[in-house]
C-alpha cells in the first residue's frame, strides 16, 4: 500500500514531508511518555513532530471528517492543526498530552468554519458541535453510540415531523421553501421543527 505524503509548513517554509502511516519501529519516540514528547516538541525536535504526525494524522482526519462530511475540508483543518501545533510549540504545557492539543486545535478550527457557514439556530448542528467538543476526551466507541442515538431519535419522529426536520436541517431549506414544497403553512413548519427539537432534547436529557 502506498504511503501518503503530506507537506507541512513550519512557519513559512516546508522543512519536512510527513508520511502518513510510515513505520516508527526502531524510533526512540514510541517509548517516550507524553511529557517527554511535549518537551521534545517545545525544543524544536522535528522528528518528534513527525512521529506525532504519523500517529495522529489519520485518526484525526477520520474524526474531523465525521463532522465536516467533506474530506478535503477535513484535510485542510487537520493540516492547519499540525501547523498551529508546531508554530505554538514553545507555549505547550508539559502536563497536557499531544493528542489533546491536536484534537482541541482541530475542534477550534472546525468551530471557526462552522460559525461562519451554519445558522446558530440549527440545533442539530449545535448538538454535533457538543459531541465533537465532549469527545476530545472520550473514546470513539462512546462517540459513535451518541451519534447513533441521535440518528435513532430522528428515525422515530413522526413521518411529517422527520421530513420537515431533514428538509430544514440537512437540506438547508428555509421554512417558506418547505411550506411551499409541502403545501402547508409557515406556522406548521415552525411547529413541527419545534416538536422535533423538543423530542431530541428530552431524549438526551434522559441519558
Amino acid at each position: 500500500m502506498n504511503n501518503k505524503v503530506v507537506e507541512v509548513k513550519y512557519h513559512n517554509k516546508v522543512n519536512v514531508k510527513c508520511v502518513e502511516n510510515k513505520s516508527t519501529q526502531g524510533s526512540k519516540y514510541p517509548s517516550m511518555d507524553n511529557e517527554e514528547l511535549v518537551q521534545a516538541l517545545r525544543e524544536g525536535d522535528e522528528l518528534a513532530f513527525d512521529f506525532l504526525f504519523k500517529c495522529y494524522y489519520k485518526p484525526l482526519l477520520a474524526f474531523i471528517t465525521t463532522y465536516t462530511r467533506n474530506v478535503e475540508q477535513a484535510e485542510d483543518i487537520v493540516q492547519q492543526s499540525f501547523i498551529s501545533l508546531w508554530n505554538k510549540k514553545e507555549d505547550l504545557k508539559l502536563k497536557v498530552s499531544p493528542k489533546n492539543y491536536l484534537y482541541t486545535i482541530a475542534y477550534n478550527q472546525f468551530v471557526d468554519h462552522y460559525r461562519k457557514s451554519v445558522r446558530k439556530s440549527d440545533f442539530l448542528e449545535e448538538l454535533r458541535l457538543a459531541f465533537l467538543r465532549d469527545s476530545i476526551d472520550e473514546d470513539d466507541e462512546l462517540l459513535e453510540k451518541r451519534i447513533s442515538k441521535l440518528k435513532a431519535i430522528i428515525e422515530k419522529l413522526p413521518p411529517k415531523c422527520k421530513k420537515i426536520l431533514i428538509m430544514s436541517r440537512q437540506q438547508g431549506l428555509k421554512y417558506k421553501e418547505i411550506a411551499d414544497k409541502l403545501n402547508i403553512s409557515h406556522r406548521t413548519v415552525e411547529e413541527q421543527v419545534r416538536i422535533a427539537f423538543k423530542k431530541i432534547r428530552k431524549a438526551f436529557e434522559e441519558e
